[in-house]
Formats: C-alpha cells, sequence, structure tokens
C-alpha cells in the first residue's frame, strides 16, 4: 500500500489565509459537523463516499478531514486505491487551530 501523504492543520491553515484554493472534504458525521467544519469545506460522512465517487475529479487534489485523522486516512487509503490524489489532515479537528463555520 502506497503512503498517504498528509498536511498538518497548520500548514492547511496557512494555505486558506493565502488564498490557495483548495479541495476540502469532511467526513465526519452529521453530529460531528454541526460543532463547526473549516469553512469551504464540502460534507460528504465516510459511509457515504463510495456513493460519491463521480464527485471527485482524478485532475485534482482533496484533502481529507475527520476528528482525530483515521477516518479521513482510511478514506484516503480507499480513495488511492481508486487512482485520486488525496492528502490526510493529520491530527483531525481536534488539532485544527483555526476558525470554523
Amino acid at each position: 500500500m502506497e503512503e498517504i501523504q498528509i498536511i498538518t492543520p497548520e500548514e492547511l491553515k496557512k494555505k486558506l489565509e493565502e488564498g490557495e484554493k483548495l479541495e476540502l472534504v469532511d467526513v465526519r458525521e452529521y453530529e460531528e459537523v454541526e460543532q463547526g467544519m473549516i469553512p469551504g469545506a464540502k460534507h460528504i460522512r465516510m459511509g457515504e463516499i463510495p456513493a460519491n465517487l463521480d464527485y471527485f475529479d482524478k485532475d485534482k487534489e482533496y484533502i481529507f478531514i475527520c476528528r482525530s485523522s483515521a477516518r479521513s486516512g482510511n478514506v484516503c487509503y480507499y480513495l488511492q486505491e481508486q487512482g485520486f490524489k488525496v492528502r490526510n489532515m493529520i491530527g483531525g479537528m481536534l488539532a485544527w487551530p483555526g476558525e470554523v463555520k
């Protein structure tokens, strides 16, 4: 299995502050995202990822986010096997230093 690329919450926050256009996907459950998501992130629950493969574009890189980075890591492995460019935000929302909406 190929290693998953990661991004730290601090690196992600800096990229967003610099205005980079990033594809963020939050894979947490509904009750978790009610507590706040990174602005601009799309919410697709982990269990709904296989049914939403047509949302993803193989020419773009996606950054996946969950509470602690375990579920998003699993999603990254799955999508990488499908040929997508993925990155896992290490530490998840527990480590997110920025604002949420």
